[in-house]
């Protein structure tokens, strides 16, 4: 039986930006070098490569066979000292969470043999099989019952090392804070105020994370987010930051030449539907407002469907037809008169509501605290007075 290990001299490796499941690519020895020292881990103990360290001496990477008679010490002391293990940890992790080592590969930007390797280099240290193998189906590996168990630990001591790297970086200049959102909601609130957070903290840059699915904060280093929903995502803090209502808008030329009185003549209309939400979550829709508002009125997904809130808006400015505006979207539209509000006393609050949201450890980081609290300044500053 033969692996590899890192050996070091006199030296310290260096830990960049946390990846998957709060192990980033880079923080550990690169992945792509684990692939060297496993496919060369059988031509001898000779160095796969050395590099100069800071006060003198050098980092090697040794093969290491594992044949002698003192091998369970060996891998003790691997245990204790070798680095690649973390690297095995998060390759384990990441193929039990994708169930498979090619997807899990994918994550972690290396090869599915290296994923492999490493995987059956932890499962030969530990002495026993970590998943149940299949040849066909989606889910070809799962995990065991040993396995399971373990796993909720190795992903919070990959978080918490997530953690201690992102208080380490805290020193450092040009720091980095990487915000979820939605398309929708970055291009029609975030975007157009950020530059007041910007200029109030000068220090932190924004990374922003556009997407309609949910982020896993963890696998995907996000550092703070903004959702929409009900309030319930495991192992996030949500802390709700806006409630909207939800009611029909239009261009002010389209407003015009309309004659409406009761909202049970714009099935007439040609009516623009948002489908970027699922309609279970309780997003409200065209049938949930007439019903909301009392009108007996259903209608049919006519006209322009769209998976886009900010390109429905741009839909009604454009004059194709009548929206069902969100108000935390079109708040500057209308403000700027290029939306018109239709039966201004009817009112239907939405189910959902707009969420801060965070890592529960990550709470303590300064930039963190610094764009909640300007978020909610935000959002307080637009509150419509009682």
């Amino acid at each position: 039986m033969c692996f590899g290990f890192w050996r070091v001299h006199r030296s310290s490796f260096t830990c960049n930006s946390f990846c998957q499941t709060g192990a980033r690519s880079g923080d550990f020895p690169d992945l792509s070098r684990i692939e060297k020292l496993t496919h060369n881990a059988r031509k001898g103990p000779a160095p796969l490569a050395t590099s100069p360290c800071e006060g003198g001496g050098n980092l090697e990477f040794h093969p290491v066979l594992t044949t002698s008679k003192n091998s369970a010490h060996d891998k003790e002391n691997i245990s204790m000292k070798s680095p690649v293990y973390l690297n095995a940890l998060r390759a384990f992790e990441a193929s039990a969470r994708h169930g498979s080592f090619v997807e899990a590969a994918a994550e972690l930007n290396v090869t599915a043999p290296a994923v492999g390797q490493l995987v059956r280099g932890l499962e030969e240290w530990l002495g026993t099989p970590l998943f149940y193998r299949t040849a066909t189906g989606k889910t070809r590996l799962m995990p065991t019952e040993a396995a399971n168990r373990a796993l909720p630990d190795i992903r919070e001591g990959l978080d918490r090392l997530s953690l201690g790297l992102e208080r380490l970086k805290e020193g450092a200049a040009g720091r980095v804070l990487t915000v979820t959102v939605s398309p929708a909601f970055a291009a029609k609130w975030l975007l157009p105020r950020i530059e007041r957070f910007q200029a109030r903290v000068r220090e932190v840059d924004i990374r922003l994370d556009t997407s309609l699915k949910l982020a896993d904060y963890a696998a995907q280093g996000i550092d703070i987010g903004v959702r929409y929903g009900a309030g319930d995502w495991p192992g996030l803090v949500s802390e709700k930051l806006m409630e909207e209502e939800v009611f029909p808008v239009c261009s002010p030329t389209l407003r015009g030449s309309l004659k409406l009185q009761q909202p049970d003549e714009l099935a007439a209309c040609t009516l623009i539907h948002d489908v970027s939400v699922d309609p279970s979550s309780g997003f409200m829709t065209w049938d949930l407002w007439f019903k909301t508002v009392g009108s007996t009125q259903t209608t049919q997904p006519r006209g322009l469907t769209i998976n886009n809130s900010a390109a429905v808006l741009q839909a009604a400015i454009d004059g194709r037809g009548v929206a069902l505006a969100r108000s935390i979207l079109a708040h500057d539209d209308l403000a700027a008169g290029r939306l018109v509000r239709l039966f201004p006393d009817r009112s239907a609050a939405s189910p959902l509501a707009y969420y801060v949201t965070y890592r529960p450890d990550f709470a303590g980081l300064p930039r963190l605290a610094a764009f909640r609290d300007w978020l909610f300044e935000e959002a307080l500053a637009e509150r419509p007075a009682a």
